[in-house]
């Protein structure tokens, strides 16, 4: 039986669509059929299986599993927790890869899929690959079992096994997002007063939306340590593999900003290292990273890419504007919202600061927030080949290992596409307001060249 797949939902690193649009039961089925089948091809027997707490997510998780014990896969199911329990369950448990059914950051009504085989994502070619191995119908036919497992305490355990950090007043917002209850294990275990909010799960995301890279999402973090005179505060997207944080003060500690802190903490063990970031990361980071003496690397943005970076690379430490954040150092090499919150709490501890001093202490830039600028699907990559092309001719420094990264005298800007929705991804770093706005500029003309008007998308 052939099954084809909606071509938009088969994303750059993940499987991702809308539930009951392009996203359907049939879709969950056939991929467990044909992920089962490949993962038999290459001689695997057992799969973990994990799931979000979106609405639709134990649905989708029945068809994959029936789907996957059809095509004689042991599988392994671990239950609703966040994206990060599922990898550790692929190194923990005697398994040989794993799906997490998650919508991640995107809204309520999305869904999809995060694949692992044999220590690696499954992304890009691999991803289109099951796609033309659905539609030809090469299914392997068995009769796989079913085995549940509770792994929350095992992960709690890692998550803390080398743990030594100083007593903070922290607030943790788990945006009623599938890590709030392993957040609520987590909490009671480290030393310090702790003030969690919406640690329920609830897939309609009531209280606000769980993306902690738009600060609008903050609001309720800032004013939790605001009110009980918190020194830092932490939150989670909606499956658990992004980290937002602010200080005592409130203000957002973005992505790059956490690397930095992170990395100084890793480079004294490490000396030398090779520290990776996405090309939206500030030149702050960068540079900061040199300065202490470890080897930056920008590198594409997305999880899966920033993974295979660094098992290329030995990098022990890599991070991404959007919050995902990737220990090799004393862990797994996987992005870990709770884990980088952990070691954040270790790093800040080390410093003898405050997380407010620190941030102070930072460099300045100014930087715009990310930009987003919906387009149709077909024309995205498009659009930025045309930038691309037109910055060429006019003799542009272009950095081109993600889209567009231009160096001028005011600073850098970045035109990208996004590889989870249909949307143009811009963003601008310079020393001062009238350099960000010289930069802005530049993007709105070459957007205007390629006939996209200055809108943003919805976040």
């Amino acid at each position: 039986m052939a099954h084809i797949f909606n071509p938009n939902i088969l994303r750059e690193y993940d499987i991702r669509g809308i539930v009951g649009d392009t996203l359907t039961e049939d879709d969950a089925y056939a991929l467990g059929r044909t992920f089962g089948s490949k993962a038999h091809g290459e001689g695997v027997r057992t799969l973990a299986v994990g799931r979000d707490g979106r609405t639709h997510s134990g649905m989708l998780e029945a068809e994959l599993i029936r789907g996957l014990t059809e095509s004689g896969m042991t599988v392994i199911q671990v239950g609703m927790g966040p994206s990060p329990m599922l990898y550790f369950a692929t190194h923990y448990l005697d398994v040989d890869g794993g799906i997490q059914v998650t919508g991640s950051h995107n809204p309520a009504d999305y869904n999809g899929f995060k694949l692992l085989l044999k220590g690696r994502s499954v992304f890009g070619a691999e991803i289109q690959e099951i796609g033309q191995r659905a539609a030809s119908g090469h299914w392997h036919d068995g009769s796989g079992t079913v085995e549940e497992v509770d792994i929350r305490e095992a992960y709690v355990d890692r998550l803390l096994e080398d743990f030594s950090g100083k007593p903070f007043r922290i607030g943790w917002d788990a945006g009623n997002g599938a890590a709030g209850p392993i957040l609520d294990m987590l909490v009671e275990r480290l030393p310090g007063h702790h003030h969690v909010i919406f640690s329920q799960v609830d897939g309609r995301f009531p209280n606000h939306h769980p993306d902690p890279t738009v600060e609008a999402n903050l609001k309720d973090l800032k004013a939790l340590v605001e009110r009980e005179q918190l020194d830092f505060g932490i939150a989670f997207d909606g499956d658990g593999d992004r980290i937002g944080a602010v200080d005592g003060e409130g203000r957002v500690i973005w992505g790059d900003q956490l690397m930095l802190i992170l990395a100084e903490a890793v480079l004294k063990e490490l000396p030398g290292a090779t520290i990776i970031a996405d090309v939206k990361a500030s030149q702050v980071l960068f540079d900061g990273i040199a300065a202490l003496g470890g080897k930056p690397l920008m590198w594409k943005t997305g999880h899966s890419l920033i993974k295979a970076k660094m098992k290329e690379t030995g990098a022990p430490l890599a991070g991404e504007m959007s919050g995902h954040i990737f220990f090799k150092h004393r862990w797994y090499g996987f992005d870990d919202a709770l884990y980088a919150a952990v070691r954040l709490i270790e790093a800040v501890g080390a410093s003898g600061q405050s997380l407010t001093a620190i941030m102070d202490a930072m460099p300045k830039s100014v930087a715009t927030p990310e930009m987003r600028f919906e387009v149709d699907e077909p024309r995205k990559f498009a659009i930025v080949e045309e930038v691309r092309a037109r910055l060429a001719a006019d003799g542009a420094k272009v950095d081109a290992t993600d889209g567009v990264r231009v160096s001028t005298a005011d600073g850098w800007w970045l035109l990208r596409a996004s590889n989870t929705q249909d949307v143009l991804v811009a963003r601008a770093e310079a020393n001062d307001e009238a350099g960000v706005e010289r930069l802005v500029a530049q993007i709105d003309d070459q957007l205007a060249k390629s006939g996209v008007e200055r809108t943003e998308a919805a976040h």
